[in-house]
């Protein structure tokens, strides 16, 4: 990389920087705010650079695009928000159990039902947890920045690539307007069409890719072989960053934009000698459980953050081998804690009222 690749980009814009550096060849998608920005630019630079871009009539139509183009070998990419998100979550299903690679951006607006455009992450269930039927997950990556979202929607596809599986980046109304300094990683090698896809030539006529299985026998198979797949993502890609934990009393937990507002408070708590860290989850599947339990061996408790009814904290107590305390403090709606609000959590945690 070079600085001469710096450039001003907003979240949503970086993604697609991204998307065309890992080598994407094609975006489905459907307008939606707050992540029109991606369709925005994807339309502008897709066909500039001989790839293939299309608005698709609805968000059923986009992520069957998907499917179909990622069968067929190509890099594939769609992007909307909570409420598409939903609409989306029959065609990753039959992604996951057909096995295919694919890479899903979702940019969390308030809800639920039709809600409102402002920053929230009760997509958290539906992204993390599988969202639509049947026994599969979807790796899910959180950025909490431009940058982040240029670097780590590279990351998925090749993530995606090598597990064979959707893998979203799951973002919020902030992050995905937020404009910084990106500096651009250097472009991936252009990868061939992998050999089981089905490319339309007599090379790939031998192949065979289905999300059916009439027989119990068979899909059970499928099932535990999906398993072991997500056990091996679980052991080898958890991602996360560590802020100030090495001597921390309380860990604060928190990804996305919050993140960024509970790094400030962290700072002026330290100022005050407090022993605040924060803790970033990067990967939400799989969930950073290791540097959970190894943290938890040193501190007093963890105080979780989130802009929604406390659908991380779950796994945060799956996670957990002690009895430590585990807090929590969320707003919801579209409304963002302060530095303030966070400090003063903090501080009742143990006890006091003021720094």
């Amino acid at each position: 990389m070079s600085e001469r690749n710096k450039i001003m980009l907003r979240g949503n814009d970086a993604v697609i920087y991204g998307a065309l550096l890992a080598g994407c060849d094609c975006f489905f998608g459907y307008p939606i705010t707050p992540a029109n920005e991606i369709a925005h630019s994807g339309a502008a630079l897709f066909p500039m650079l001989g790839r293939v871009f299309l608005q698709a009539e609805s968000e059923l139509a986009a992520i069957n695009m998907v499917l179909g183009a990622s069968a067929a070998g190509r890099r594939a990419i769609t992007a909307s928000s909570g409420l598409g998100i939903s609409l989306k979550q029959e065609g990753i299903s039959y992604i996951a159990t057909m096995e295919l690679p694919a890479v899903i951006v979702d940019i969390m607006r308030g809800g639920p039902g039709l809600g409102n455009l402002g920053p929230e992450q009760g997509d958290y269930n539906q992204v993390v947890k599988g969202g639509g039927h049947g026994n599969y997950k979807c790796i899910v990556l959180a950025p909490n920045s431009p940058q982040e979202m240029c670097s780590l929607t590279m990351k998925a596809f090749e993530l995606a690539d090598n597990y064979r599986t959707p893998v979203y980046v799951l973002s919020d109304a902030l992050i995905g307007q937020m404009i910084e300094s990106v500096l651009l990683p250097d472009p991936v090698d252009k990868k061939p069409i992998p050999d089981w896809a089905i490319a339309g030539t007599a090379e790939y006529r031998k192949n065979y890719i289905t999300s059916i299985y009439l027989d119990y026998d068979d899909l059970e198979r499928l099932n535990l072989k999906l398993q072991e797949k997500y056990e091996l993502i679980r052991r080898n890609e958890q991602l996360c960053e560590s802020y100030m934990t090495d001597d921390a009393d309380t860990v604060i937990i928190c990804y996305g934009i919050v993140s960024r507002i509970a790094k400030s408070a962290v700072n002026l708590l330290r100022e005050k000698g407090h022993k605040a860290g924060l803790l970033r989850p990067m990967t939400l599947f799989p969930f950073p459980s290791t540097e959970i339990q190894r943290l938890e061996k040193k501190i007093s408790s963890f105080l979780c953050i989130e802009l929604s009814n406390g659908q991380m904290l779950d796994d945060i107590k799956l996670s957990m081998e002690s009895d430590i305390p585990l807090h929590f403090y969320s707003r919801m709606g579209g409304n963002l804690p302060n530095e303030q609000d966070i400090i003063n959590k903090y501080l009742s945690v143990h006890g006091k009222t003021n720094g």
